[in-house]
């Protein structure tokens, strides 16, 4: 974090970028223009509303979201769609509050996030003013960093300096707040070229070589070993690695898994392709990294190894997570472990590697693929290693039953015909799969569906997959596939979404409808909080803890009735029971061009799997 200090008096030097005497809100605007904003997400208010007025008289797209969380994950989408950074806005006091979620979902998962939020006067700064929020105060935690603007003169070197900071290196948000006093002073702004920003910024670099010594090291452990893994994550998308990870992969032909965030980094449907590993990963992909184990009742029971996993793991662009490690000293226990990572400060944090190097990843990578390439390849083939990763996968593929599956959920009783199929969650994003090719930008809430639809949806390209993955954050699917949709018109955009994670930003239907947003919906309504559920059946006995989220009065109806509620917003809606509907009212909603809701009914009684318990090991899971 960062209080902008003012600087000199505008210069009237000739080769200077002198603009004509502006307001402050149009010199911010213009700022934004200049940083290639396109779109912004911005609810008006007391303290942003003369922005919006700058705004009218732009370029810039302006979307009105229903409620500013909704405007943020929106922005959000936008931001992991393209790899640009997502905008939104917000005024003061609440208004600025509701973005901070966005804002810690932003810095978790390293997404490039420009958050502006009005700022009462500065006269009234900490005088607990109408609606004054300390919002440099309050996300101090969560941003790259951030701006309290107190100096006219400064707009355009922070809005341009914001952007670089959110956009390189490891992305992140930063917030700009805008006191209402400097929106409504004048100056003539002098626009700074990118090299004096950054000349400005001693010791932030966006672009760091790894060694050559410690890259050609790498090379040298792959030649070493004889069951080596890469396990790749969200740093390899956000570095625009996808070309570079692929050749690596294929010239060394060394099996690759991914996290929940890299999912898309590396063709799933390849040879080499070990799906994503961790709590709710593919059973083969925790085996190669940590060995198969005789599955265990209790944790206090011993381990007993019945295969070898990885002897050299090289992680690239992943902070070793819990969700994937589970108990961290026995993740990927006996591999050397090579830690490739843009940002040092996850070196050693949750693992500790054997080798660690600081460097941008498609740069090392390119250098890595030239150093094979001038070898003529790697001087070491795996037979014995891929012949075990194949036995691994035919015995343990992502796999469902439709056995039994007439189940006692009360919601889905009201509709039994006799001889009628219900559907099942996975089968669902199955048969979606199939409909689009595989071509489809997806994105989730958080809970049981986020699971599935990362494992029956088969990703071929990065910024395919688009969620909530290390903040966890409800209602993010509906607004983030709205941002997606937004900056890829020409691709299906397509949230799967729980009814609990839905219901928290529906309001975003009416943007949907408003600005002809064709972003789709399928929402497997469960009537309940379906992982919780999972972990209520698993460690509570089943005893449910306010995880209910139909009608208590009428527990055998649909509530709320999502067909009525999305007509009133003006977005079609059908509701789903049966198998034997599945296939047609996926194809309804796939033709449509507006937006579409898909209210799917499944049972809450299907759990995901496989499942690691939380900080257990690969000897604890179930699958």
């Amino acid at each position: 974090m960062s209080t902008a200090t003012p600087t000199q008096s505008n210069q009237t030097n000739s080769n200077k970028d002198i603009g004509p005497l502006m307001f402050g809100r149009d010199i911010f605007v213009e700022a934004l223009e200049r940083e290639g904003c396109e779109v912004i997400f911005a609810y008006p208010g007391g303290a942003s509303m003369e922005i919006h007025q700058s705004l009218t008289k732009s370029k810039i797209r302006t979307i009105l979201p229903r409620h500013e969380q909704g405007g943020s994950f929106a922005a959000e989408g936008y931001a992991r769609a393209t790899g640009k950074a997502g905008v939104c806005m917000a005024t003061s006091g609440p208004g600025a509050t509701n973005l901070v979620t966005a804002i810690a979902d932003a810095y978790v998962d390293s997404c490039p996030l420009i958050a502006i939020t009005g700022q009462v006067a500065q006269s009234m700064i900490g005088r607990g003013a109408f609606q004054e929020t300390d919002m440099i105060g309050v996300t101090l935690p969560i941003v790259k960093h951030s701006y309290l603007i107190t100096d006219i003169n400064d707009i355009p070197r922070i809005v341009k300096e914001a952007f670089y900071i959110a956009q390189s290196g490891r992305p992140g948000p930063v917030v700009l707040d805008f006191p209402k006093n400097v929106q409504q002073q004048k100056a003539r702004p002098v626009w700074p070229t990118m090299d004096e920003v950054k000349a400005r910024l001693r010791g932030y670099t966006d672009r760091v070589a790894a060694d050559e010594l410690a890259l050609n090291e790498i090379i040298g452990l792959i030649e070493k070993s004889e069951r080596p893994v890469i396990y790749s994550g969200g740093g390899i998308i956000t570095a625009g690695a996808s070309a570079e990870l692929l050749q690596f992969a294929e010239s060394t032909q060394i099996p690759l898994t991914t996290t929940l965030m890299g999912i898309g980094g590396f063709p799933e449907e390849h040879p080499l392709s070990l799906r994503w590993l961790g709590m709710h990963g593919a059973a083969f992909a925790n085996w190669a990294v940590n060995g198969e184990y005789a599955q265990r009742k209790d944790p206090s029971e011993p381990m007993v190894k019945l295969k070898d996993g990885c002897d050299l793991l090289l992680a690239f662009g992943v902070r070793f997570d819990d969700r994937v490690t589970g108990a961290f000293s026995e993740f990927a226990k006996g591999a050397t472990i090579v830690h490739l990572d843009i940002d040092p400060s996850e070196h050693h944090k949750n693992k500790r590697a054997n080798l660690a190097i600081h460097g941008d990843l498609k740069d090392a990578l390119q250098r890595m693929n030239a150093l094979i390439a001038q070898r003529k390849g790697i001087q070491k083939t795996f037979p014995a290693w891929h012949s075990q990763v194949a036995e691994w996968k035919a015995k343990a593929p992502f796999r469902y039953t439709t056995e039994g599956q007439i189940v006692d959920s009360a919601h889905i009783k009201p509709f039994h015909k006799e001889g009628e199929e219900y559907i099942l969650p996975q089968m669902v994003i199955e048969e979606l799969w199939r409909l689009t090719k595989g071509e489809a930008i997806i994105t989730t809430g958080v809970g049981q569906h986020q699971m599935w639809a990362g494992q029956w949806y088969k990703y071929k390209f990065a910024r395919q997959f688009i969620t909530s993955a290390g903040l966890g954050s409800m209602g993010y699917g509906y607004p983030a596939a709205l941002g997606a949709k937004v900056a890829r018109p020409d691709k299906q955009v397509i949230d799967i979404d729980g009814d609990g994670s839905f219901l928290m930003n529906i309001q975003e239907l009416a943007t949907a409808h408003v600005e002809k947003i064709a972003a789709k919906a399928i929402v497997l309504n469960n009537q309940h909080l379906g992982m919780v559920v999972q972990w209520e059946d698993n460690f509570f006995d089943g005893n449910r803890g306010h995880t209910y989220l139909g009608n208590p009065d009428n527990r055998s109806g649909i509530y709320p009735d999502y067909v009525k509620v999305c007509t009133s917003f003006g977005v079609p809606c059908e509701r789903v029971v049966y198998r034997k509907d599945l296939r047609a009212a996926l194809e309804r909603m796939l033709a449509a061009e507006t937006p579409y809701v898909l209210d799917i009914i499944t049972p809450y009684t299907e759990h995901v799997l496989p499942f690691i318990p939380a900080g257990r090991t690969v000897a604890d899971m179930r699958w």
